[in-house]
């Protein structure tokens, strides 16, 4: 029996089994959730009802997260099959790929912007809000960020700000939904290579500095993140909320990523 099981979780975010959300699903999954999904447009609507089925589910609702009233019919349909919910998944983020190239002062828009901040963090703020009537006591919520809401990352430009936004969704919506037993936290990954990060701008070669410099000498994998998420979603860590784990493979805590061989002075 899985740590997750008896627990009811909406994944919003599956695009391909490239996506982080993939990843995500298949490890609560393993550890006997009970999944849903949404699907962003037609066009996705059988790729992701197929890759639930796979999961042994059989519900994919239609959400395009710009939108208030789609976002409101997922949970209204979501409750003529389920009469509560545990956890929700936010793997949502996009800013035009116009703003993801050159420097961040000369590519930025008001309205590219506003629509990186609307997708990749309002809409976390209200999927929770949305949730609420279903969400059962030690419940979790979760999203997923990226260290370039802590630091300039070439080409990244304005998702810094949106994630940097996000991450502070999670705060205070930590403390909003704490009171009743239900946590909210967001895991900042690796860089993995998805259909949203292909359209940074030399996203190859930020991979491959990444996998140098990180202690672990490799990128992360979405199944690494889907078992950080699992864990935190689940009540082994009941007494997590309010957080960001870095699932990394350790590229946050380093400084300088060059060497210093054994016969040079390090500095005391």
């Amino acid at each position: 029996m899985g740590f997750l099981t008896g627990k009811r979780a909406l994944i919003v975010g599956l695009a391909s089994k490239r996506s982080i959300a993939w990843g995500i699903a298949a490890a609560m999954h393993r550890e006997g959730a009970e999944l849903a999904f949404t699907y962003q447009n037609d066009k996705l609507e059988q790729r992701v009802s197929k890759m639930a089925a796979e999961l042994g589910s059989d519900i994919s609702l239609p959400l395009d997260v710009s939108s208030d009233d789609e976002i409101k019919s997922v949970f209204t349909e979501l409750a003529k099959a389920w009469d509560g919910l545990d956890i929700v998944i936010h793997s949502v983020g996009f800013a035009p790929k116009e703003l993801l190239a050159g420097r961040y002062v000369d590519s930025v828009t008001r309205e590219g912007y506003q629509i990186a901040h609307d997708i990749s963090a309002y809409s976390f703020a209200a999927l929770a809000r949305e949730a609420q009537p279903m969400l059962r006591s030690g419940g979790a919520l979760l999203t997923l960020s990226y260290l370039g809401a802590e630091r300039s990352i070439p080409n990244y430009n304005v998702m810094g700000p949106a994630k940097a936004s996000l991450e502070s969704n999670v705060r205070f919506l930590a403390a909003d939904f704490g009171p009743v037993n239900i946590r909210v936290n967001g895991i900042s990954a690796g860089p993995i290579k998805t259909l949203a990060s292909s359209g940074v701008g030399n996203f190859r070669k930020l991979m491959q500095h990444s996998a140098a410099a990180t202690p672990l000498r490799r990128n992360v994998t979405i199944e690494e993140v889907g078992n950080a998420t699992a864990f935190l979603c689940s009540d082994l860590a009941a007494g997590i909320t309010g957080e960001i784990l870095h699932v990394d493979c350790g590229y946050s805590t380093v400084g300088m990523s060059f060497s210093i061989d054994d016969d040079e002075e390090v500095l005391a």
